[in-house]
């Protein structure tokens, strides 16, 4: 099984356990709610393996450093 594979596997298990939880609640804002646990988690294990080095968590992340400043600022890593 590739990586991949095993996060998505990861991530519709939560799910279908916040909807187990519901018992049969109405669900809201899931998808901002899923990208936003998801995307927290990534960055901060990121930065907990770079030892917070910006630059090398930017790499690794495929992303610009001031995008990546702007989610530490978003998620109060900073």
């Amino acid at each position: 099984m590739s990586k991949s594979s095993d996060i998505k596997d990861a991530v519709k298990h939560s799910i279908e356990a916040y909807f187990k939880d519901l018992e049969g609640e109405n669900a809201h804002g899931v998808y901002g709610m899923v990208i936003e646990s998801v995307e927290k988690a990534l960055f901060e294990e990121i930065l907990r393996r770079t030892e917070g080095n910006q630059s090398e968590a930017a790499l690794m992340l495929g992303i610009n450093r001031n995008t990546l400043r702007a989610k530490m600022k978003k998620f109060k890593f900073l």
